[in-house]
């Protein structure tokens, strides 16, 4: 069996997380049992969620126990199998974590899926067609409800979830606009992914300045927000909310190394009569084929175009994670293990 270079969580962050959280070991994958497959990971997935699952405060999720692979999802391929339902050489997506190869128990439901990648890249599978992209159309669909005409907002606008989201919106009709960190990033999402404004929030220091360009943008007001950031930005777009607005709350990255973050003017929830919902993904499995469907057709025929920072090698994640925190990833952050 192969040697398998893994990253460990090793501790707690106190605070910013920093490399020394992870360690890199390497050990020798198990001889496989009936039902069970091994998978060499061809990419690794690396979100911004991770970071909670880091510490041991209270969350949707229990926290990435010491000493353990980092959790995380992969796509790859079959490499050996002693399961009737995959095949060596058989394309697959699950959450492998921060290793090159997982041993998986093919026979729990969930764990493991083929994926095709006759039209769609392997690596999208863990952005516009995998978790970001159900992401990005559960808080579309489900919760911002849009109708034709509608504006909706998005921060993080060029990420996995971001991207995703514009041509989900702008194939129901909807002008959308983007909040993203620098003018390069924000040039991408009117050109490329085809934005009908985006707001570079780092040209704003103050929630009012951020506000003021947020409304030039939106003229019309905001009637669904999906937000990924929280902080100032959350602040900005909820002074620009019309009146039964929807908010999508996906993340809240401003504030994942647990500094306070307070709302300037929450009464704004009450007197706009909006709707605030946070939701996991990972809770509404009933969505995903549908999801999927729509997000797969929109890659397929180049209507979604997803851009793509990759690291290489196991030993650049911790890097290229503390790097996605801070924004300096441009796309779908990925390493790529092979």
């Amino acid at each position: 069996m192969p040697q398998n270079k893994q990253i460990l969580l090793d501790n707690r962050p106190e605070g910013e997380a920093i490399a020394s959280n992870f360690k890199l070991v390497t050990t020798d994958t198990p001889a496989l049992a009936d039902g069970q497959v091994l998978v060499r990971h061809h990419f690794l997935s690396l979100d911004p969620y991770m970071r909670g699952r880091m510490s041991e405060g209270k969350s949707y999720a229990q926290p990435q126990p010491l000493g353990e692979v980092m959790i995380g999802g992969t796509v790859g391929e079959v490499v050996q199998s002693r399961s009737p339902k995959f095949v060596v050489g058989d394309m697959v997506a699950g959450m492998g974590g921060w290793q090159q190869y997982s041993v998986v128990d093919a026979e729990q439901r969930g764990m493991l899926r083929k994926v095709d990648t006759t039209h769609v890249p392997l690596s999208h599978y863990l952005g516009a067609v995998g978790m970001p992209g159900v992401t990005a159309w559960y808080g579309l669909v489900k919760i911002c409800e849009p109708k034709v005409g509608e504006t909706v907002v998005v921060s993080a606008a060029t990420g996995a979830v971001g991207s995703a989201f514009c041509a989900l919106a702008k194939a129901r009709g909807l002008t959308v606009v983007g909040i993203a960190g620098g003018p390069d990033k924000c040039k991408y999402a009117v050109h490329e992914l085809g934005f009908d404004a985006c707001v570079d929030y780092k040209e704003h220091a103050h929630p009012r300045s951020l506000a003021r360009a947020v409304k030039e943008a939106c003229p019309n007001g905001v009637d669904g927000y999906f937000e990924n950031v929280g902080g100032m930005v959350l602040d900005a777009v909820l002074s620009n909310m019309n009146a039964h607005g929807r908010i999508a709350v996906c993340g809240m990255i401003a504030g994942y190394d647990g500094a306070p973050m307070p709302m300037a003017h929450p009464a704004l929830i009450l007197t706009n009569r909006l709707k605030v919902q946070g939701f996991i993904v990972g809770e509404h499995m009933e969505i995903w084929p549908e999801a999927l469907k729509e997000l797969g057709t929109l890659v397929a025929s180049g209507k979604l175009r997803p851009r793509e920072s990759i690291a290489e090698g196991i030993e650049s994640a911790p890097e290229a994670f503390l790097g996605l925190l801070k924004g300096k990833n441009f796309g779908k952050q990925l390493v790529k293990l092979i």
